[in-house]
């Protein structure tokens, strides 16, 4: 106790000495206003427009910088970082194809509304507008796909525009903000004055809803004989998972979870369905088609949960609460609107609900469903099938690692098939469904959660596209644990011209792809490799109890296809069921 005061003291000492209001440079303005934020990791690449900024954090430890291999590995490992911590990712690069590299990361985080300040560096003010050498209109370019951007002209605005950045990032629906700053405002000497204070005239989220309209749920609830709980990724972001499963287990309403809102719902209750859509349950997707009440919390009713909008959820009457108005009504058609925070929302919601009595039938109906019809493959003992291993995975690991993976078929089979009982232990890109995401982000999730395990979940393509980073897990000893379900195919295109093309298979053979184990190996990461049970469950355990970063190549089933699927165009129970048809 006597050390962890001292530590205390010693960080409120810091902060106090940062506060002191005194001449320095832009740059050293920048460092000290993102300790004052809370800052403890940044990820980022140095070039010729941040150098003061990087000369600033010379000898600088009040936070910890993570030199990535890629200005996309930084950005990606600031997104896991943030979705895996609560907390407002950060990273650097400098201008022009700096900042450019940074592009898909921010339209990533700003599909999946993660909460990050993306620093870009620029050429000096006076050459802005000139096309000097790695100049890019930075702010231009992302204005569709970030909250608010800031180009910043003096020195002395950064204080504000630092915290008035975290403020947007972080509240309301979360998203990316960027600061991009010229050369010469980050050498600027001037008076630093931190800010406390946020009022920004225009921008105030509603978190607190209408009560009216939570009377309105309630009645609904009350006579409702189907109804069901959507729940998306709003639920994790808005920290309302504690007040969704009192909401839900109060009211005795089945749950199910889209892509980014699972671990919001304990996968292990028995109101849980499992996850709808595209490569949802069967039961979750007859569920809504059947439900004549759907509370949809904080998702955003996206295509690939919804499929044909004119045929979903025909009989419901729509519940949507969301914290940006925006999207209520967007998609589908909406009965009882809330505005409002989730968390809240449910805080207000939770007083007055009570057990849905009318849903008896319908709760007995679900269970004999789900007991029926549930993710289910082919097993084999002559191939290793990818369903198997994320089974082993979850096995091994007791559903309690941090799970992040890259976008395809590993995805789906990772999402069917490890079960997640706690929030923020699924991280992966939804909306944007951005390849190389999963290792780097990865990377971040480790830093934000050194004590736990982390597994990245990969194809052989997606980890191609940031293998680099390995570099950073074996010079800093970042223990993640890394699975590519290496099937040398680009496996979900593959599936769509098997059952949609006509078999037509145009470009997408990753035979060529190279020995992932010497590649690890060449990083100074162990590597394994595993092509059936006994080797995979194995190298998997060996790869656990490594104390460093490990690669484990599981060579599956080149022509297997995830399953059920709900091909576009179609309603979302119109599914093929594959090798249970």
């Amino acid at each position: 106790m006597v050390a962890q005061n001292a530590t205390l003291k010693s960080k409120e000492e810091i902060i106090e000495k940062l506060k002191k209001p005194e001449v320095i440079s832009g740059s050293e303005i920048l460092l000290r206003s993102l300790v004052l934020e809370g800052v403890e990791c940044v990820f980022g690449y140095p070039g010729g427009a941040v150098l003061y900024i990087y000369d600033a954090m010379h000898g600088f430890s009040d936070f910890n910088h993570v030199l990535t291999r890629h200005e996309q590995g930084a950005i990606h490992a600031a997104d896991g970082y943030a979705r895996a911590s609560g907390k407002v990712g950060v990273c650097i690069a400098t201008s022009g194809p700096g900042a450019t590299n940074l592009v898909t990361g921010i339209a990533t985080a700003y599909m999946d509304s993660v909460p990050m300040v993306v620093i870009t560096g620029n050429v000096a003010t006076t050459l802005i507008g000139t096309d000097a050498f790695q100049e890019a209109d930075i702010t231009g370019i992302t204005m569709p796909i970030t909250k608010h951007s800031y180009l910043v002209r003096k020195a002395a605005d950064l204080p504000r525009i630092i915290h008035e950045a975290f403020h947007i990032a972080n509240t309301g629906r979360k998203g990316p903000v960027l600061i991009d700053i010229p050369k010469d405002v980050s050498a600027e000497m001037t008076m630093f004055q931190p800010v406390s204070e946020v009022s920004l005239r225009g921008y105030n989220p509603t978190v607190t809803p209408k009560k009216q309209q939570v009377d309105k749920l309630i009645k609904a609830i009350e006579t409702a004989e189907r109804p069901l709980v959507l729940a998306g990724g709003g639920v994790v972001y808005s920290g309302g998972h504690e007040e969704l499963f009192e909401f839900v287990t109060k009211s005795g309403i089945p749950i199910t979870t889209t892509l980014l809102g699972l671990g919001a719902f304990p996968s292990g209750n028995e109101l849980w369905l499992g996850m709808p859509g595209m490569h949802g349950t069967w039961t979750a997707n007859m569920a809504i088609q059947n439900a004549d009440l759907l509370i949809n919390i904080g998702a955003r009713f996206d295509d690939r949960v919804t499929g044909k909008l004119k045929g979903f959820a025909p009989h419901a009457k729509i519940v949507h609460i969301d914290i940006d108005p925006a999207e209520i009504g967007k998609n589908v058609p909406t009965d009882i609107p809330i505005v409002g925070d989730v968390k809240t929302v449910l805080e207000i919601a939770n007083k007055d609900v009570k057990w849905a009595a009318n849903a008896d039938a319908w709760r007995a109906q679900l269970a004999g469903w789900k007991a029926e019809k549930p993710y289910s493959y082919k097993d084999s003992d002559e191939v290793l099938k990818p369903q198997w291993v994320v089974e082993m995975i979850h096995e091994e690991t007791k559903g309690e690692a941090i799970v992040t993976t890259d976008v395809g078929q590993h995805q789906m089979w990772a999402a069917q098939y490890y079960k997640f009982n706690q929030p923020r232990s699924w991280v992966t890109s939804g909306g944007l469904g951005t390849m190389g995401f999963g290792f780097p982000s990865a990377i971040g999730a480790q830093m934000a959660h050194p004590e736990r395990t982390v597994v990245s979940i990969n194809g052989d393509g997606g980890m191609q596209m940031c293998a680099q980073e390995l570099a950073i897990c074996a010079i800093n000893n970042i223990p993640v644990k890394v699975a590519i379900l290496n099937n040398q195919v680009l496996g979900m295109v593959r599936q769509w011209q098997e059952l949609i093309y006509d078999n037509r298979y145009s470009h997408i053979d990753l035979a060529g792809s190279p020995d992932f184990v010497k590649l690890a190996e060449a990083y100074g990461v162990k590597g394994f490799r595993a092509s059936n049970k006994e080797e995979a469950r194995a190298a998997w355990i060996e790869a656990m109890n490594h104390p460093g970063p490990a690669v484990v190549e599981f060579v599956v089933n080149k022509g297997e296809n995830v399953y059920p699927m709900v091909t576009q165009g179609s309603t979302i129970d119109q599914m093929l069921m594959g090798d249970e048809e």
